[in-house]
This record gives C-alpha cells, structure tokens and sequence, in this order.
C-alpha cells in the first residue's frame, strides 16, 4: 500500500486572498486597534497612536529580519527585557608595564620554585614509607601474600 508523503510543509495555506490566517490577524488586529484609537482619543493624539497600531500590525503580518518573522524578534526582546540579566565578566583595561630584565628574571626565578611539604605531612610520608618497608622486609625471604594463598587454594 503505497501513502502520499505531504511536500512542502514549512509553508503555510492561504486562507484569505493572499494572507495566511496568522497574517490576516495580525491585519485586522493592527487595523482594529487603530480604529479604536482614532475614535475614542482626541484626534492629534489617536491619529498618530493609530498610525502607530497599524504599523505594528503590518509588521506583524509581512516583516521579517534575518528570514524570521517579527513576531519572534518582539518575543525575544520582551524576554530579554523582563528576565534578570547575568554579568560575568567585565574586561578591564590595563596599562602595559615596561619590563626590566631584573623583573622578568625574578618572575622566571619564581616560576621554578618547587612546592614545600608541611611538617605534618612530611611525618606522614616517613610514616607510611617506614611502616611499608618494615612489612615487606619481613616477608622478602616469603612468598607475598597473595602468590601463598594462591598456592594453598590450589589454584
């Protein structure tokens, strides 16, 4: 049984004339709104709010940035608009400083320095290395512990 694969799915039917139904709405509602306006503000006030509603609803309908539509440009600037912003680094301009040979000399000099072990920790070591020495001294004529339980095992 042989199915028909739809094509073209990405674009969208027009419903109205040449308008997508998104499209059209955004029309009406941009033309509705400045009608509103025109009519229940004074007229040097809702002449320009109203010219202003309809923009936006043409805009919403055929304007697009970057092959997107505008209604997600909005979408993204209310987000970053509301949302708490996060700072992490601010770079911060620094003046060059003349190099001497003492300076760089001293900055290698420090970069070779080798890391100094505490008393405790020094103790620790000599500890461990001495009690290991002591257990593996006893037994270097025997076999080690696990070759003897391997051979008392059998195995």
């Amino acid at each position: 049984m042989r199915y028909q694969v739809p094509q073209f799915i990405e674009v969208e039917d027009k419903i109205f004339g040449p308008l997508t139904f998104k499209q059209f709405v955004y029309v009406v509602g941009g033309a509705g709104m400045g009608f509103v306006f025109f009519k229940f503000l004074p007229i040097f006030i809702g002449i320009p709010v109203a010219l202003a509603a309809v923009a936006f609803g043409l805009a919403l309908a055929f304007y697009k940035v970057n092959n997107k539509p505008f209604i997600e440009v909005v979408e993204a600037a209310f987000k970053y608009s509301t949302n708490n912003k996060l700072y992490i680094w601010r770079k911060a301009d620094k003046k060059p400083e003349a190099n001497t040979e003492a300076k760089i000399a001293s900055d290698v000099a420090a970069s070779f320095t080798l890391p100094k072990l505490s008393d405790s920790k020094l103790k620790d070591l000599t500890w461990s290395l001495d009690i290991n020495e002591t257990i593996y001294s006893k037994e270097a004529g025997k076999l080690s512990t696990r070759e003897g339980m391997q051979i008392k095992n059998g195995v």
